[in-house]
């Protein structure tokens, strides 16, 4: 119950006005005077007007001056972020919107409060929250709470794409990909200069050849030159081309067609026949990579410049079919994986080990005299007989690298099947080759898939696929 003989004591001694106990009668009748106690009614009302808008003021102040942060978002990548007020313990907000997130391409919606939307463009933002307070009028001006929102540009924005020198005499196109006839099966391929070169306007390091030779042999090179050899891409372009010339000559058709032979020694087993197998991989596949070795070497003593200024690692793979299936006979230096899937897909056939830990303690090029001298060098010859297969697949580590990691990846059937998952489609940027000979957009596609992002992998890709 409200006391005004106290209040009117209280509001007395706060200004100076003593009241002597003898005034006591006095002061009772002056608080019970209806004049005077309408007075003490406007006294106290406009009092709790004051502290209310005192109150009203504090609380807003208190939301306005509240940290607030809410996700920072990327350029292109869909976004999502709970913007709730119950969460930051803001329920006297009677009625609010967010102002400014269309700009940027987001909406707010306050069913769900979820701020969502794919971002347009990036940088420092700052998004108005204008709310007015449980008990404020409907026409009352809403106050403003400024909150920062950060949108990261897309990573792959920031990476230029400068064309290389076309008046260099060694310049290579940027992003070859083909698809032909090979065999009775198709080939596609797709090679591409890697952003780390293009950011500088550097050339693509990696090559390819294919050709369908004589006797119905088929052969598939894959070549990554080495980063830090100035004429890496002039190498890889070389041995491809070699590897390929060597097995057109006449000679080596002759001795391809002598296969036959063992693959009917093989079929009776016995170490003779794994003798014979043996020096048949190195007579054939030993000398062709010997023989690249040599040509860079001319090359260079002619071009004037050191051969490892031509290093490249070497693959490739010599296929055809039999009655009996497909043999596969393989050559490898250096870090690209070579295999062969199963028609069911349940195996995967490595072709090849690469230059990594316990082999080589790096990767090693063709371009080294060392590989042809060191006791491994047989082992760089695979031979595989197969009664049928899906896919033959060779790739650069620009691919390997973000797509398997690791060497112990590749023999895992469950990483090459995740593998052709991307390929068809399950990818961030849901692009898929469709591998059908009836595919007129198969090249683009292809192009288009070994553009994928991948953070810390931007080196020079090529993916050369049989199928």
């Amino acid at each position: 119950m409200f006391d005004a003989r106290n209040f009117i004591q209280v509001l007395f001694a706060n200004n100076q006005v003593p009241v002597p106990k003898n005034r006591a009668a006095l002061l009772d009748r002056f608080v019970t005077e209806i004049e005077n106690m309408e007075a003490i009614s406007r006294i106290v009302d406009n009092q709790n007007l004051l502290m209310g808008k005192w109150n009203l003021e504090n609380r807003v102040a208190d939301i306005i001056q509240q940290p607030v942060r809410i996700l920072n978002a990327t350029v292109g990548k869909p976004y999502e972020a709970r913007f709730d007020p119950v969460k930051f313990k803001w329920h006297d907000i009677a009625d609010y919107e967010i102002v400014g997130l269309a700009e940027v391409g987001l909406m707010y919606d306050d069913k769900t409060k979820q701020i969502t939307g794919i971002p347009v463009r990036g940088g420092d933002f700052t998004i108005i929250l204008k709310f007015k307070m449980t008990g404020e009028a409907d026409n009352a001006v809403a106050h403003e709470k400024p909150i920062s929102l950060i949108i990261n540009p897309d990573a792959r924005s920031l990476w230029k794409n400068l064309p290389g020198d076309r008046n260099d005499p060694y310049w290579k196109e940027d992003d070859v990909s083909e698809f032909a006839p090979i065999s009775d099966r198709h080939i596609l391929v797709s090679s591409k200069r890697g952003r780390a070169h293009a950011n500088i306007g550097s050339f693509r390091e990696d090559g390819f050849a294919y050709k369908n030779l004589l006797n119905d042999w088929s052969i598939v090179v894959v070549a990554d030159g080495a980063g830090s050899a100035k004429l890496s891409r002039k190498g890889s372009s070389i041995a491809c081309k070699a590897v390929v010339d060597y097995f057109s000559a006449d000679a080596l058709t002759e001795k391809l067609a002598s296969f036959e032979e063992l693959l009917h020694l093989q079929e009776n087993s016995g170490d003779e026949a794994q003798k014979k197998l043996n020096l048949y991989m190195y007579d054939t596949l030993g000398k062709a990579a010997f023989g690249v070795h040599k040509i860079l070497e001319a090359f260079a003593a002619e071009a004037q410049v050191a051969v490892k200024d031509l290093a490249s690692t070497l693959i490739f793979t010599l296929f055809k079919k039999f009655d009996a299936g497909y043999a596969f006979l393989s050559f490898s230096v250096g870090d690209c994986p070579m295999a062969v899937l199963s028609k069911d897909l349940s195996e995967v056939h490595l072709l090849n080990w690469l230059d990594v830990g316990e082999y080589g303690g790096g990767t090693r090029f063709i371009t080294m005299p060392e590989i042809f001298q060191n006791e491994k060098f047989a082992s760089r010859f695979s031979c595989k007989l197969l009664p049928d297969f899906s896919f033959l697949v060779m790739m650069s580590d620009g691919i390997y690298d973000p797509k398997f990691v690791v060497e112990a990846n590749l023999p895992r059937i469950k990483m090459w099947k995740e593998f052709l998952a991307d390929l068809d489609g399950k990818n961030e940027d849901g692009i898929r080759v469709e591998f059908s000979a009836d595919n007129k957009d198969i090249t683009n596609q292809l192009s288009s898939w070994i553009d994928f992002w991948s953070q810390g992998n931007h080196d020079d890709r090529t993916l050369a696929i049989v199928f």
